[in-house]
């Protein structure tokens, strides 16, 4: 069973009922859910669509990230992954990318750090030889109970995390970016169906489709492609880490296919963006979203 195997989405990988109520600190590890997550381990195959390209993603320890450092590296990618402080994620991830015969280097830190994300960027470009894919991946969501007890420091969490950091990676990678390079972020359905509880990380997410949007226009006369995927619901640690028990036990059941992604689903996505083969589009958000407009 692969990428391309005929299915039907529907039963596909687990329903929600198979989702046990769980609980994790933040920001969550991929050994600690039940169950565990696909990202691609055993069901993505590649056929050689990034042969030697160069690529930075961030929060690519696990959920998203992880399933598309599995896919950049099978499709002939060597890959930095940077991330928090989950070590043995990250190690488990950088693994499954040397499996697949490709360069795999691990970056631990906090992005909120304009420094950092400088770092990132001249560690990419001197462990590798160069970057021509930025993946602006990481992002920090917290559930809560609406604006009266939304808290600044929480929001300067989300903010800088999720929206300062792509910018500060964007400017610190473009120098370094030759024509034909791309940018694919991650946004969200959230975006444009904002849900109270998580309102500060919503207006993040829309902000990263505005954003997706001006830096494509900005960038088209390097030579450089920006474009974003919007996922729906997805299994990944941030869900047990950031939501209550009783929101995690049905998540995903609200879509129309009736349960949440798996990461390996949204892993095509990120490939299709950063190939040639969508070397017409440009300021465009692919949304992933289990059949939910």
């Amino acid at each position: 069973m692969d990428q391309y195997t005929f299915q039907d989405p529907r039963s596909q990988y687990p329903a929600p009922d198979q989702q046990k109520p769980q609980t994790q600190s933040t920001p969550g590890s991929t050994a600690g859910m039940s169950p565990e997550p696909d990202h691609g381990e055993k069901t993505y195959r590649g056929s050689d669509r990034l042969v030697n390209r160069k690529a930075l993603i961030t929060g690519g320890d696990s959920g998203i990230g992880r399933a598309v450092a599995i896919a950049f590296a099978r499709e002939g990618a060597d890959v930095v992954i940077s991330y928090l402080s989950e070590d043995t994620d990250a190690a488990a991830t950088a693994a499954l990318v040397e499996q697949a015969g490709r360069k795999a280097v691990v970056v631990r830190g906090d992005i909120r750090d304009e420094a950092h994300c400088t770092e990132l960027v001249e560690r990419t470009v001197a462990e590798l030889g160069g970057i021509d894919i930025l993946v602006n991946n990481a992002a920090h969501q917290m559930s809560g109970s609406g604006v009266a007890e939304l808290a600044t420091e929480q929001m300067d969490r989300v903010f800088k995390t999720n929206l300062y950091a792509l910018f500060w990676l964007c400017r610190a990678a473009v120098p370094h970016m030759p024509p034909g390079s791309t940018i694919v972020n991650s946004t969200s359905i959230q975006a444009r169906q904002p849900s109270p509880e998580l309102m500060d990380y919503a207006a993040t997410k829309a902000a990263i489709l505005n954003a997706t949007q001006g830096l494509s226009a900005d960038l088209i006369s390097r030579g450089i492609r920006v474009n974003a995927v919007a996922p729906g619901p997805v299994w990944t640690p941030l869900i047990p880490a950031t939501m209550p028990e009783e929101k995690v036990a049905d998540f995903g059941a609200q879509t129309p296919m009736g349960r949440a992604a798996q990461p390996a689903e949204l892993a095509p996505a990120y490939v299709f963006l950063a190939s040639p083969e969508s070397g017409y589009t440009t300021g465009e958000t692919l949304a992933v979203t289990g059949g939910s407009s």
